[in-house]
């Protein structure tokens, strides 16, 4: 049996979602998602970009307010309801705080499209430049060095706000801006804990979005702050990965672990809060979208979003979807995570082809730390802490902490007081005072009622010289991250491990016939865990990054689309943290976070493509898409396939593109891809209109466009990878690709068939002018019906040695058409 607890990384917590606290007529309120006829701002007109200053679009926002106001007078009972937010700039829409009953009237009312109740919204929750190659390879494209890597560009993070006072989103007068970024339009709200000056040219806009929280819930002031200040820690992280400055010094309790820089560290960042420490809702999600589009950002970075698929719609026109899917539309590469609910299948809640689904996998750097016991014997673990005093030359006492309770005291006898350290009140304090002790990793962790940052607090209180956090054999191992100590401490996850401990302890503990110990002779002393180590194996896909096959509604039917669509980094990475960290104790006062999850994971991508966008300002964002996906690895640093770690702790198996998408992202490669495919809103239309799933009506509600052009099948919208979700028989699939480089270049087009099909290529091979195009013909033919997908791939092999590699994902399901 396997646990997770409040060891691991503290975002990887869900939010509590309050949705419920008014109640009318007897029915609970919630919050719903209105979209209606007519066109937004951003698309009315010649669909041009219009000045947000000007008549026209002040006059069109207006009667777009004005007619959410009249439809809700009308179908609604007068103090039956609260309008949240009106959605003008890419969405036609508004947010209404009702109850059930009420958001049934505004079903059936006229020229309303859409009607979706807000599902809340979850944070998807340094080393890694040099691990992905940045500082010998795209960033001396850039100028030399990380002086000008992402110079242009904005990134906008919705989040859970921003630290500005952190030296990763300092401004440098020294080494001032030279691109402007006259494309954006963004501005700053200020508010507690955010002055005005929180806009230092770096940060160039911020902005919070608080409608729908303080609807649902009833806000703490002490941390829910109505300002773009992140109390959490999540938005400052997720930032800093992306876009943080270069070289950063990363001190947590005075130790030194190196120096942090971004993906992109001269981009500007644009902050949009839309989440809160006691609640997160969609409609703030949504409405942090719409202005980031309007503001004009170049990349929109999403860590955060609905942790489970709509009830009532199919997954790529809930209005989250739909929302990303206008932001493509209006020109921005819009990231998303993969979701942290992996290994289990078609987990992932990244579903739409517009935007980029990022899974999360480890670097090769580790944290070992290690308990040395009185016989000599070793035991690996885990912790960011320091060495007990005089290690190496001295052994200190070692205690479990059952054995050493107050002889009389009112406290209870559960485990929180009697084996988990969480009460100082519980313990002898004349027998753990100066002593390394044992506590037990049992039920309280599993309740998530005991936490790390108790035991610390026990531990500073009576004076232990360290602590050792062992796994409970009655219930199995644990998943530990570290986490930085202030006190001496590891924790030994591996149930082998604490056998080994406690057989070691009993042996040199004499007991009466009671039970009760009357003498302490084993001895243990604890290692220094803050030195890295790298040589892990990596990168491997983690553990709780979600899985494909994507799937189009609730009752998760798969569809001919990969998710998620690329790995990137995000176990264990090192990023700028807010010192309130109201959602994770043990953090508090820190500066910086060690953190693991998809959300760290997607800004690794976002700054990645705003190098790209850089180099290439021309190219679309399904041409950055392209660029990083036919570029990305199979193999590891080794060599070797990458590996996914399992269901079991410790257990792997090989990678398939529903763990990884096409592979492990590769930034210089990805600069120049040789060939790029490319699709646009039009084609994304096209593919939601050939879906047999859902009516063409449903589509023309969820985004106002007609469904007068279809593809042949839905896997013929152009992506830069080919799904088939249940092939009969044959399928032609087409790709076109476009040669983005100078030269000429001739490709061989190969194929590796997945089990139970055979693919036949058309050309084999073809000679390419730059900006030219070439269409190429897949044909998958089922030779053996197989119970699952299996796994190909597609292979272009260019003259001037670039590589395009595209996934083949196929569920072969019959050898005959009917």
């Amino acid at each position: 049996m396997t646990g997770r607890a409040n060891v691991m990384p503290p975002l990887c917590f869900t939010l509590l979602l309050v949705s419920v606290v008014f109640t009318s007529f007897a029915e609970e309120r919630a919050i719903y998602i209105v979209l209606m006829e007519g066109d937004p701002v951003a698309l009315y007109g010649d669909g041009r970009r219009l000045d947000v200053n000007s008549e026209v679009f002040k006059a069109h926002a207006k009667r777009l307010v004005d007619s959410h106001d009249q439809l809700l007078q009308s179908a609604l009972e007068t103090g039956s309801y609260s309008k949240l937010y009106s959605f003008k700039h890419i969405l036609n829409g508004f947010a209404v705080h009702t109850t059930p009953s009420q958001a049934q009237k505004l079903k059936e009312a006229p020229r309303v499209k859409l009607v979706e109740r807000d599902r809340g919204a979850k944070l998807m929750t340094t080393y890694t430049p040099q691990f992905l190659g940045l500082p010998q390879g795209v960033w001396t494209q850039e100028g030399g060095d990380d002086h000008n890597a992402g110079e242009g560009i904005v990134i906008g993070f919705v989040d859970t706000g921003i630290n500005p006072t952190h030296p990763s989103f300092a401004y440098d007068p020294l080494n001032p801006f030279t691109s402007n970024i006259s494309h954006f339009l963004g501005a700053c709200k200020t508010g507690p804990r955010f002055p005005a000056s929180s806009c230092n040219g770096k940060i160039v806009s911020a902005k919070f979005f608080s409608a729908g929280a303080q609807a649902v819930a009833t806000l703490n002031s002490t941390v829910d702050f109505l300002s773009p200040f992140d109390a959490v820690g999540h938005g400052s992280h997720v930032a800093s990965i992306a876009a943080g400055n270069a070289g950063v010094p990363v001190v947590v309790n005075g130790f030194y672990y190196g120096r942090a820089s971004g993906m992109a560290p001269r981009a500007r960042i644009a902050i949009y809060k839309a989440v809160y420490p006691t609640v997160g809702t969609l409609t703030d999600v949504v409405s942090a979208i719409d202005q980031a589009v309007l503001d004009g950002v170049d990349i929109l970075t999403l860590s955060v979003g609905p942790d489970e698929p709509p009830e009532d719609t199919a997954t790529f026109l809930s209005t989250f979807d739909i929302a990303m899917l206008f932001a493509r539309r209006a020109g921005i590469f819009v990231v998303q995570a993969a979701g942290n609910q992996g290994p289990a299948p078609s987990s992932v809640v990244s579903y739409s082809p517009w935007a980029v689904g990022v899974a999360s996998s480890s670097t090769d750097r580790t944290y070992p730390g290690s308990v040395l016991l009185g016989n000599g014997t070793k035991i690996e673990g885990v912790g960011l802490s320091g060495p007990t005093f005089g290690y190496g030359l001295l052994l200190h006492k070692l205690v479990l902490a059952k054995d050493v309770l107050k002889a009389s005291g009112s406290f209870p006898r559960t485990p929180p007081y009697v084996e988990e350290c969480q009460y100082p009140e519980a313990l002898d304090p004349n027998v753990v005072q100066g002593s390394v002790v044992i506590c037990t990793f049992s039920e309280g962790f599993y309740n998530r009622t005991s936490t790390i940052t108790a035991i610390i607090n026990t531990a500073k209180v009576l004076g232990f010289m360290g602590f050792v956090l062992v796994a409970n054999p009655n219930y199995g191992d644990f998943i530990a991250e570290p986490i930085p100590f202030g006190v001496s401490g590891i924790m030994v996850p591996n149930v082998t491990n604490v056998q080994v401990i406690l057989q070691y302890y009993e042996q040199e503990t004499c007991k009466e016939e009671k039970g009760f110990a009357t003498r302490f002779a084993a001895k243990a002393a604890i290692g220094e865990g803050r030195v890295a180590s790298f040589m892990g194996q990596a990168p491997v896909v983690s553990r709780l990054s979600s899985r494909g096959p994507d799937f189009i509604n609730s009752s998760r039917i798969p569809c001919d689309v990969l998710k998620p669509d690329i790995l990137a980094p995000g176990h264990q990475i090192w990023a700028a943290w807010s010192p309130i960290s109201a959602l994770e104790p043990t953090l508090t006062g820190y500066n910086f976070a060690l953190l693991s999850g998809t959300s760290m994971a997607t800004p690794h991508v976002a700054g990645i493509a705003a190098l790209i966008k850089q180099y290439n300002p021309s190219w679309t964002p399904s041409m950055i898409t392209s660029a990083i996906s036919t570029t990305a690895t199979k193999y590891d640093g080794d060599g070797e396939f990458i590996m996914a770690e399992g269901s079991d702790i410790g257990s792997s198996y090989p990678s398939t593109p529903f763990d990884f998408g096409a592979g492990f992202v590769s930034p210089s490669r990805a600069m120049d891809p040789g060939l790029v495919l490319s699709s646009g809103y039009e084609d994304y239309i096209s593919f939601l209109c050939s879906l047999p799933e859902i009516n063409p009506a449903t589509t023309r509600n969820a985004t106002g466009e007609l469904c007068n052009n279809t593809l042949d099948h839905p896997a013929n919208l152009n992506l830069p990878s080919v799904t088939l979700s249940a092939l009969k028989g044959s399928q032609i699939v087409r790709r076109t690709f476009t040669n983005v480089g100078s030269k000429p270049e001739t490709y061989l087009c190969s194929a590796l068939s997945p089990n139970g099909t055979i693919v036949d290529l058309c050309p084999t091979w073809f000679r390419i002018a730059p900006q030219g195009s070439q269409e190429l013909h897949i044909q998958v033919k089922v030779t053996q019906a197989m119970d699952g997908f299996t796994f190909g791939e597609i292979v272009l092999t260019g003259s001037l040695n670039h590589i395009v590699r595209i996934p083949l994902s196929v569920f072969p399901v019959s050898t005959s058409n009917t």
